[in-house]
Parts: C-alpha cells; structure tokens; sequence
C-alpha cells in the first residue's frame, strides 16, 4: 500500500510538472494564475448568473459528497465495502466531535456540521487534481461559509437565551472595574470570527496550491534542478493531502466551539 502511494504522488508531482510548466522558457512563473475565475463557456464578463469553474468544481463538490454519503452506504451491507466504511468514518467521527465540545444539547445541529465538513473536506481534495480547481482556495466561498456559521450561532444564542446570551461577552470573573473593557473586547474578537475563520482555510489551501506550482514551474524550466523540484513536489502533495483534512477539521471544530458559546453563553 506504501509503494502504491509513493508512486501515486510521484505521477501526480509528473504530470502537475507538465500541467504547470510556463509557456516561455525561463523561470517565468505564475502561481497564482490557477486561482483564476474564468467562465465555463465563452469568454468574455462573469455576470451573476454566469457558470464559471467555481461552480462547476463546487457542484462536482455536492455531487461527490452525495455519492460518498448516500449511494455508497444505500446496501447497508454487514461487511462495508471501502466508500461505506469511509461514510461510517467520516459520520462517527464528526458525530463525536459535536458531542464532545458542543455537548449532547448541540447533537440536533450535527446534519449541518456533517454536510460543512464533507462539502469542504471534499472541495480540497478535488482541489489536489491535476488541472482542476479548489473553490475553498477562494476567499468569497470560504467567507459565505463562515458568514453562514456565524449568523446561525448567534441567531441560536439569542433564540435559546435571549438577553442571556450578552453573558458571553461579561467576564464575571473578571475585576468588577476591568469588566468593561474586556466586554469590548469579547465583543470585537466575536465579530472578527467570521474573518479569521474564512482567511484561515482559503489562506492554508491557496499557499500550498501556490507552491506546488512554483515548484513544478522550476521541474518544467531546468532539466538539472528537475530532479529536486520533482522531489519537492512529491512533498508537498503528500503535506497537503493532510492540509487538505485538517483545515476541513479546523473549520469544524471551530464552528463547534461557536456553537458551544451559542448554547452556553456564560463564562
């Protein structure tokens, strides 16, 4: 199984050589081209109805999810086939993680943590394709999702608590005189949850992506430092298949953690 690994990332670090190489020659690189929005057919202005490669990479995102979840688990058989065990996996393991830091009250918001995890855990891994694209490198998606995540906790904070949930924001353990201040504080950090929650994956997945083309650019434009760049690459898709899944995780957990505040709000 090792072997077979190894051998994968060394095709995919080859044809990403080929894939990414400049057009002149020299060290004429570019690597933020590939995070360009482009229109799916023609040219010309993106409107707002307009199919682009984001849409398309983001549909393929669903549709893949949607296979991993429901058809491969449709049979329910006794002895799980790979994708089954791996849609078992994947639903105990977020199931766990809302329970532990959200606790058992947040259970009932698990589908949509579940469906947060699995679009995004699955938008990078496509986005790990030679010649496709990554929509969570894109901070107008990963912003959509956070401004999701941050409007449903604090609508559930005020729902469940109503006035209670300005708790979170008085340390009552806090010095009666610092209380104030540190409430402006609670109060400025909450509102930059959205921000540092959506920067923090397209940031982590855009970097990598960056890198990997600069090293596949230096394969593609020098035979004597191929070898090393080849190696480099190999690296750096195997560091970010594990980008790929923890960034999925961070963003989740964090949205637990919000969650958490949400239903207990007091310090």
């Amino acid at each position: 199984m090792g072997k077979i690994f190894f051998w994968i990332m060394v095709a995919l670090a080859v044809v990403s050589g080929f894939l990414f190489a400049p057009e002149h020659a020299g060290l004429v690189i570019h690597p933020m081209d590939q995070f360009e929005v482009k229109p799916l057919f023609g040219k010309g202005e993106i409107g707002t109805f307009t199919i682009t490669n984001v849409t398309m990479w983001m549909a393929l995102s669903v549709v893949a999810t949607i296979a991993l979840l429901v058809l491969s688990t449709s049979k329910r058989a006794t002895i799980p086939s790979r994708a089954q065990s791996i849609a078992e996996l994947a639903y105990g393991f977020v199931y766990k993680m809302v329970e532990d830091v959200a606790g058992k009250d947040a259970i009932k918001f698990f589908p949509y943590i579940m469906t947060l995890f699995m679009f995004i855990v699955t938008a990078n891994f496509l986005g790990l394709i030679p010649a496709s694209f990554t929509t969570t490198s894109h901070i107008a998606v990963t912003a959509v999702l956070a401004m999701l995540v941050f409007l449903t906790v604090t609508i559930v904070g005020f729902v469940k608590n109503g006035a209670g949930f300005l708790g979170l924001f008085w340390v009552s353990s806090a010095p009666l005189p610092l209380r104030p201040i540190l409430a402006i504080i609670e109060l400025i950090s909450y509102f930059v949850r959205p921000v540092s929650h959506s920067i923090r994956l397209a940031g982590n997945v855009m970097a990598g992506h960056a890198v990997l083309k600069v090293f596949a650019g230096f394969a593609a434009a020098s035979a004597i430092i191929a070898p090393v760049s080849i190696f480099a690459i190999t690296a750096v898709y195997a560091l970010e298949l594990l980008v790929a899944f923890i960034q999925a995780y961070v963003f989740t957990i964090l949205t637990c953690v919000y969650l958490k505040d949400a239903l207990h709000p007091s310090h």
